[in-house]
């Protein structure tokens, strides 16, 4: 059996050309239209998916009129007692 060969990767190489190297610490982002993403989520979230759980304490931004209307929702949509 072939043995595997796996490395551990440390960061850059010091021989790197230090122009190359972006050092700013910032998360990547991606803009996507909500309905192209609420429909993958619901179905993910139903389907007991776990890599969901995973996210859930993750922050997304949304515009303030959406976070306005969602919050209405809430506060009118309760289940009844």
């Amino acid at each position: 059996m072939a043995r595997s060969h796996l490395r551990i990767y440390t960061g850059p190489d010091a021989n790197a050309d230090i122009t190359t190297i972006d050092h700013s610490v910032r998360k990547a982002t991606v803009t996507v239209p909500l309905g192209d993403l609420v429909a993958t989520l619901v179905d993910a979230h139903q389907q007991g998916r776990i890599w969901v759980k995973d996210f859930e304490n993750e922050e997304v931004t949304i515009p303030t009129d959406l976070y306005e209307i969602v919050l209405a929702y809430q506060h009118y949509h309760r289940p009844s007692a």
